[in-house]
């Protein structure tokens, strides 16, 4: 049995497909699926798994043995917004709560896949290695950044991550993040800007060293995180912190470029003023160093942006087959 926590969510359900995908159904979900104006139940439509628990209940249930033999379990649910204020509800939901995940698979030797993120490299003055010595260093500029930091200091100094692999996700995009509302992708608010407007507005810069949309980050096809994470399923041997990216950086000019091309039209993009609160915690450049992910074996090819988003926008945005799950096998691998 392999158990997804955030697993109604836009990477866990995504990770549901590539299980289905590959012949295994003995899944259980843990999730809260809200309410029925963001259809976060849609991720699940259609796919297969054994059973659903809800977030709350589900330390109990595991830490009471009642779930049977589990052979792996993926940490993926957490609360993501970057612009998250409950510092105290960050710690226990992010930290605390991953904390006690963690402690049952180290204390049963189950297989553990963790969600951390590329928030946790602040500013990215140190770098963006997952490589690194001293993680101490990092200085991640927001409270949802700084809770999953900590959880990989508590997976470090309890040698966690000699047998589990962390996730530093950076920008990822793709079908099953409908419901993210604010923190979508660029992708899916360009798409809709797009079709509303006919065109799309990006932030200015306000760092001389930057032009208007032309901030970088490292964009990722969900279904090459999928991917990585099945690869590290069938790899156990392979553990601790791996950048989840695409290596390069790219513009959000590119992004949103790229998306108008899906469309077959010509970019016209406004560049308004970046909101004063976020100024101080702008990332302006970010980009994975996957040269430790390449070194443990993985040797696939990831995916460009320009296909990705092709692929998204096209087979899914554009078209009434939303989600992975009603794409079936008919999407390339």
């Amino acid at each position: 049995m392999i158990i997804i926590t955030g697993g109604a969510g836009f990477i866990g359900s995504a990770m549901l497909w590539e299980l289905n995908r590959k012949g295994e159904n003995d899944v259980i979900i843990v999730d809260d699926l809200g309410s029925t104006t963001t259809e976060k139940w849609r991720n699940l439509s259609g796919l297969k798994f054994a059973d659903i628990i809800p977030i709350d209940l589900f330390p109990d249930i595991l830490e009471k043995g009642a779930l049977g033999k589990i052979s792996a379990i993926f940490h993926i649910g957490a609360n993501s917004s970057t612009t998250e204020t409950d510092a105290d509800h960050l710690l226990t939901n992010n930290y605390g709560y991953s904390k006690r995940v963690a402690s049952f698979c180290m204390a049963h030797a189950i297989r553990l896949v963790y969600a951390s993120s590329a928030a946790t490299y602040g500013n990215g003055s140190n770098g963006y290695s997952d490589d690194m010595t001293d993680l101490h260093i990092l200085r991640p500029l927001n409270m949802y950044g700084y809770s999953k930091h900590l959880f990989d200091l508590w997976a470090v100094k309890n040698h966690l991550l000699d047998h589990a692999a962390g996730l530093k996700f950076f920008n990822v995009y793709g079908p099953n993040e409908y419901h993210k509302g604010d923190m979508s992708s660029v992708v899916l608010k360009a798409f809709h800007q797009i079709q509303d407007n006919g065109s799309v507005k990006l932030f200015q810069s306000h760092r001389p060293d930057f032009r208007d949309g032309e901030q970088l980050r490292d964009f990722v096809f969900v279904r090459d995180c999928t991917r990585i994470m099945a690869w590290l399923l069938e790899n156990p041997s392979v553990a601790g912190l791996f950048n989840i990216g695409s290596g390069t950086a790219r513009s959000f000019k590119d992004l949103a470029t790229a998306t108008f091309d899906a469309l077959g039209k010509q970019p016209v993009i406004n560049y308004v003023p970046m909101p004063e609160t976020l100024r101080d915690k702008y990332q302006y450049y970010t980009c994975a160093d996957i040269t430790k992910l390449r070194k443990a074996g993985f040797s696939e090819q990831l995916t460009s942006i320009e296909d990705g988003v092709q692929e998204y926008v096209q087979q899914y945005l554009a078209s009434d087959n939303r989600y992975f799950n009603h794409s079936g096998t008919s999407l390339s691998s």
